[in-house]
């Protein structure tokens, strides 16, 4: 595979992980205007129309998930109309068109080669779960809460880049037969407990579970034994080399406020307004962000905190139709794994874990990397492989010599 190849990808993955990254959050407040996501979108597809010859045609087919998707963001954008004045229009109708884009440019560009694409995707989120969990250890330091992050991100997003640098350690493992990243898990834990993100780690613990529940027959005693004992040892890690603030933060947020408290960030009140919203509107929603121009905007809280319930509040039966729909197409396609079944199960793994990720917190932006991620597995799982080049069998030596 050509470096010219693997750039578009880059550029994609880059965008993906950067979120809402204007020049403001680099010091330079006179350009705030200017959105990376919007350049460096338009890079990668440049690029990606340039090497379209030198990519192998991989044909797929079934991509009605894809269609019902772009109705969906559609949709959305056309439900402006009827948004509230309040509402932010112009940057969430930004967001869904480049939500559209990125699905789009993903899904075409792993169909030109699965296995290379999917693979340096875990590859860089290996990588970019390295770099984000040193940049919050040791440079950006705990957040007014006593919450990591790193990069002027939020906790929420930089622990979701963290769980996902552990599914990427486990496919890289799984791919190469390498341990070496597996020794990387515990830094990638500690990162993710010290970001205060619960809902990430419920999410992360839904789908690690599902994944040892699926893959039960094939574990033997020997191997269950040994999880257990890496297990033990990567917590008996992080616990010792774990910074002064990580017990602080262990005991308040998750065995004072989440147990003993119960106390769930207000999530619980917000979601009762969206689903009242809801009711007040069941047909075709209050429109794009018609839950900040109604409710938010008033009691200063931005967005739902929930992927489902932001949708039904916004977009009512119409988009929740939708939605489903697609999703549903998307389950009968990956299903099975298709034609690289291990490679379809580790891109839904890292779908299905942002999808639960953001049924907490996020809005819709923040849901691209399961878009994106869902794109890949639809993409491993339709494109078959390609035949091996037909070679003619050697003669036997007496032809040659007579």
């Amino acid at each position: 595979m050509r470096r010219a190849f693997l750039a578009p990808g880059l550029l994609l993955i880059l965008v993906a992980i950067g979120g809402r990254y204007t020049l403001d959050r680099a010091g330079l407040v006179d350009l705030a205007w200017v959105d990376l996501r919007v350049i460096g979108v338009l890079i990668a597809l440049a690029v990606l129309i340039l090497n379209a010859a030198e990519l192998r045609s991989g044909k797929a087919g079934r991509e009605g998930w894809i269609i019902v998707a772009l109705l969906f963001f559609l949709f959305q954008i056309a439900s402006a109309l009827w948004a509230p004045p309040a509402a932010r229009v112009g940057p969430q109708v930004l967001d869904l068109v480049l939500l559209g884009v990125l699905l789009v440019a993903t899904y075409q560009y792993t169909t030109g080669d699965p296995e290379t694409v999917i693979r340096f995707t875990f590859q860089l989120f290996f990588v970019a779960a390295i770099v984000y969990a040193l940049a919050a250890i040791f440079i950006s330091g705990p957040g007014e809460q006593g919450r990591y992050s790193a990069f002027g991100g939020g906790p929420n997003v930089f622990a979701r880049i963290e769980v996902l640098g552990v599914i990427s350690a486990i496919a890289l493992f799984m791919l190469t037969g390498r341990m070496l990243p597996l020794l990387v898990i515990p830094l990638f834990l500690l990162a993710t407990v010290l970001s205060g993100s619960r809902g990430t780690l419920v999410a992360g613990g839904v789908v690690g579970f599902a994944a040892l529940l699926k893959l039960r027959h094939r574990l033997s005693a020997t191997g269950i034994a040994a999880s257990v004992v890496v297990a033990l040892a990567a917590v008996g890690l992080i616990w010792a080399l774990a910074p002064p603030e990580f017990t602080d933060l262990f005991q308040e947020r998750f065995v004072e406020q989440t147990v003993q408290e119960q106390y769930l960030s207000g999530r619980t009140d917000i979601w009762m307004a969206a689903v009242r919203l809801f009711a007040d509107h069941p047909i075709g929603g209050a429109g794009v962000d018609g839950f900040y121009g109604l409710i938010g905007v008033n009691q200063a809280v931005e967005y739902p905190h929930n992927y489902v319930l932001a949708v039904a509040a916004e977009g009512g039966l119409i988009g929740l139709g939708l939605l489903t729909l697609s999703v549903l197409l998307w389950t009968r396609i990956v299903h099975g794994g298709g034609h690289r079944p291990q490679l379809t199960g580790l891109a839904v793994a890292s779908a299905v874990f942002v999808a639960l990720s953001g049924l907490f917190s996020g809005d819709y932006y923040d849901s691209r990397l399961a878009w994106m991620f869902a794109a890949m597995a639809a993409a491993a799982a339709l494109v078959a492989p390609s035949p091996a080049p037909f070679r003619a069998p050697a003669a036997p030596l007496a032809t040659v010599t007579r």
